[in-house]
Order: structure tokens, then C-alpha cells, then sequence
């Protein structure tokens, strides 16, 4: 049973919904300029509500956003990888935390949470707003599982576009003066611009995971930076896979290897374990200087020789399905959307082999000749 009163205010009259809720017990929700806002609203958010099983109580909307993070993190855990986690950590901490966590769930609207995204694209980029947004929208979400609010307020909120960093790309000739430079960590260099590794599979590489016989490197494992400390996971893609390196790397990981474990890294710190990632722009690590001695440009990054093993396996002819299986993408449609533009580079070689097939078919006179109309 449902019911509309009056009531005086300082301001003048007021209207006041009182209704049951599903368990039986019964509330009000006050401060209704007309009677008819007050009973529309008590049809939609009350009558229809119940009956369709829908309805959220409004006083569940008053919990924190702040209370609602540990359960979300805490998901978080489970499922994602221990650097991911940090990431997430961090952007609440620094950017979502300070807007967002001592307001009450029920309060958020679609058009502040706009306003709030649209300010931070204004200086950050398009990677920090969507993570920043994705954290808030998701604990929104599970706001909406528990029934604390009807809809999503992150709902329809729109982001700025991302834009793709420019990659660089070297010759083959350029990464192994790169190599050269690099002193002890030449080999290094190789097997990341030559097998398309990324820094963490490569300094989560054992002795043992080198296959002489079959030039294969076994990626089961990732060594990556959380924080100050490096954490040993499973590969970006959640499973290992098999990456052969070319012979020209045998006589290096050989004497990489010679005498040593085949549990210790491939590649290991100065003071033993697994080795931490550097910043490829700090002027106090070997990376920047072997850079600058070798004259590539000074803005490449590890990434970047990941990106250089792509691009060279693509010129040596390789199908888009093996080079997807040496980089481990999750598709071959991820490996042509992230290198279209390798890809399109080849369309020249396309044509050339076009024609010379044609040419051994010699169809050249099977050609239509065209119709010249009568003037």
C-alpha cells in the first residue's frame, strides 16, 4: 500500500511518498514539489519496480564510493596480473580517489562524471582518462548487481579517442650496430629485436627454456617491474608459447649459456635474479648510451625492438599467422590491426608477384579489348 501526503515547509508545501518496500517494511522518500512528481515517481521507481522484480531501495544509495573499492580491487586480484593490479591501485589513488570516494553512490550523476573526464583529457593522455573512468565505471557496476542503484551512471559517458605513438622501426643493419654497442647486454638486444619479445618474457627466460635443436625459446613465464620489485607471472597473454630464434643467434645464447644452470635466468641482474626493466631514456643506463654510439634515434624504446622484430618478419616474407604466434597475440586480426601499416608496406610485393604469375600463365592476350562506340 502506497500513500501521498503534505506537509509544510519554510518554503511552502511539500509532497511526501511513503510505500512498502519488498521485505514489508515501510519508508518514504520526501521533498516533491507536485503530488503528480510524487506519485510518477512512486509508479516508476515503486509500483513498476516490484513487480518486475527491479526495485532498489533508495537508502542503499547512500554507501561511499570509497567503501565500495576494497571488494572491487579484491576482484581485481583474482583475475588480473599483479602489475595490471598495481596500475589500477595507483589510478585510484592519485586520480579517481580524490574526486569520487567520499561521495555517495546515489549521487553520481551521468553529466558531472562527463564533466570530470572531459577535464582530465585536457592534460592527460587517452590511456590514464579511459583507466581512470574504467575504475569508477566499474565499481558502479557492481553497485548495480547489489541493488544500491538502479543504472550506471558511467552509462553513455564518452572518452577521448587514443592515438597511436608513432613507432620506430629499425633496419637490420642498425639493430645489430645497436647490439654491438650494447656491450654485455648485446644479446639481449637481439633476441628482443629478432624473436619480438617483450622486456618481461625476455628477462623471465631460464637457461633451460633454449632449445639448440630446434631454435626455440619457451616463453612460460614474465618477469615484470610492480612498483620497486620485480614479480615472476605468466606471459601478457595468460598461456606460454614457443618462439624459434634465428641461427645467427645460436653461437650467442650458446656462449649466454655456457656453464650455468638451467634454472637460472637467461639473462640475469648484476647481482644475480631476475633482471629489472630500466627507463630507455635514463642517461645513466647503457641503453641511452649504446643508442647514441650506435646513431639510432635516441627516442627508442625496449618496445620499440619488439616492434623492429615484427617489421623484419614481415619483410622476410612471413604470413600474419606466424607472425602473430612469435609475438602472441591473441588473433591474427590483433597483429594486423596493430602493424596495418607494415602490412600495407608489402602491398608492392604483392602486385610484383601478381604480375609475374600472370606473365607464366600468359594471359596477356585473353585480355578484353575495349568497345569503341560508333561516333
Amino acid at each position: 500500500m502506497s500513500t501521498i501526503t503534505a506537509y509544510e515547509t519554510k518554503a511552502g508545501k511539500r509532497w511526501r511518498a511513503v510505500y512498502r518496500k519488498p521485505d514489508g517494511s515501510q519508508t518514504s522518500r520526501r521533498g516533491f514539489l507536485r503530488k503528480r512528481d510524487a506519485e510518477e515517481w512512486l509508479a516508476e521507481h515503486v509500483t513498476v519496480a516490484k513487480a518486475s522484480g527491479s526495485f532498489v531501495d533508495p537508502a542503499a544509495g547512500r554507501r561511499k564510493v570509497g567503501d565500495l573499492w576494497p571488494a572491487w580491487i579484491a576482484k581485481k586480484r583474482l583475475s588480473s596480473k599483479a602489475s595490471y593490479v598495481e596500475s589500477l591501485e595507483r589510478a585510484w589513488r592519485v586520480h579517481v580517489a580524490p574526486r569520487w570516494a567520499a561521495r555517495t553512490i546515489g549521487s553520481l550523476s551521468r553529466s558531472e562524471i562527463q564533466e570530470w573526464v572531459g577535464a582530465q583529457a585536457a592534460g592527460k593522455s587517452a590511456t590514464v582518462v579511459i583507466r581512470n573512468l574504467g575504475i569508477l565505471r566499474g565499481i558502479c557496476n557492481d553497485a548495480v548487481a547489489d541493488r544500491l542503484i538502479q543504472a550506471n551512471p558511467c552509462d553513455g559517458v564518452e572518452t577521448p579517442r587514443k592515438r597511436r605513438r608513432k613507432r620506430t622501426y629499425l633496419t637490420a643493419g642498425q639493430l645489430f650496430r645497436l647490439a654491438s654497442e650494447s656491450g654485455g647486454r648485446g644479446t639481449l638486444v637481439l633476441v628482443l629485436g629478432l624473436c619480438g619479445l617483450r622486456w618481461g618474457e625476455m628477462a623471465g627466460l631460464h637457461v633451460a627454456d633454449v632449445d639448440f635443436r630446434r631454435h626455440r625459446l619457451s616463453v612460460v613465464r614474465s618477469a615484470t617491474m610492480v612498483g620497486d620489485c620485480v614479480v615472476v607471472d605468466v606471459p601478457k597473454s595468460g598461456k606460454g608459447r614457443q618462439v624459434v630464434f634465428p641461427a645467427i643467434l645460436d653461437a650467442p645464447l650458446r656462449a649466454q649459456c655456457a656453464g650455468r644452470d638451467g634454472g637460472e635466468p637467461l639473462f640475469p641482474a648484476a647481482g644475480g635474479g631476475y633482471l629489472a626493466r630500466i627507463a630507455p631514456n635514463d642517461r645513466t643506463k647503457w641503453f641511452w648510451w649504446a643508442k647514441r654510439r650506435a646513431g639510432v634515434p635516441l627516442d627508442l624504446t625496449f618496445h620499440d625492438l619488439r616492434h623492429t622484430a615484427a617489421s623484419l618478419m614481415v619483410s622476410s616474407g612471413a604470413n600474419v599467422k606466424a607472425v602473430q604466434n612469435q609475438l602472441g597475440h591473441a588473433s591474427a586480426a590483433m597483429t594486423l590491426d596493430v602493424y596495418a601499416d607494415l602490412f600495407d608496406d608489402d602491398l608492392d610485393g604483392v602486385g610484383r608477384a601478381m604480375d609475374a604469375l600472370l606473365r607464366r600463365e600468359d594471359v596477356a592476350k585473353l585480355l578484353p579489348q575495349p568497345t569503341v562506340s560508333a561516333s
